[in-house]
């Protein structure tokens, strides 16, 4: 995968899949890191499943034999001198942390990190997300079951909320990582 909008994406379906109803995507810069962590409050995974998940030929999927996403993932990370964590409790849902290092070469780059959320948003209005974008610069905070409230009957996925919340998330991270990542400017 490319960039971590990939990864943002393919680690929510993991959390969409195991029928979470609450979905927490933070990207933080902190002492030279940009950390990477999805939890959800989906079925979880039992111990079995949990020690082997970072194993590319373990899937729960019936489609198919493999499941590159967390390995991909855990790769990406530890490439750049940073690393991986993977926490499930059955029944209680599933937590996922990558570290990078910002300046390493090999760092990814964030993508289309304000599409992908507008997307899982909209392909998914009945789950709540939570998003937060921290650095030493700025933070910034989005929650839908917060703006849910405010629409008085209109759905989340009608088109101007989600070009509206898109707008809200495209900002939020040129304010908190313009300057801070070298791909978004400042």
């Amino acid at each position: 995968m490319k960039d971590l909008s990939l990864h943002v994406m393919d680690i929510a379906q993991n959390s969409i899949t195991a029928g979470a109803t609450l979905i927490k995507v933070s990207l933080i810069c902190c002492d030279g890191f940009l950390v990477f962590r999805l939890s959800d409050n989906g079925n979880g995974m039992d111990e079995e499943l949990l020690k082997t998940v970072t194993d590319p030929f373990t899937t729960t999927r019936e489609t198919r034999k493999v499941g590159m996403g967390i390995p991909l993932l855990k790769l990406s990370a530890e490439m750049t001198g940073g690393s991986f964590k993977i926490e499930s409790r059955k029944g209680e849902g599933t937590s996922t942390e990558a570290r990078f290092v910002i300046d390493s070469i090999d760092r990814i780059p964030l993508g289309n990190v304000d599409e992908t959320l507008k997307t899982l948003i909209m392909a998914n209005p009945e789950i709540d997300f939570e998003i937060k974008f921290q650095s030493e610069k700025s933070s910034f905070e989005l929650k839908t079951e917060e703006i849910k409230k405010y629409l008085n009957g209109v759905p989340i996925d009608n088109f101007e909320v989600i070009d509206w919340i898109a707008g809200k998330i495209r900002d939020g991270l040129k304010v908190v990582f313009g300057g801070v990542l070298n791909e978004i400017s400042g």
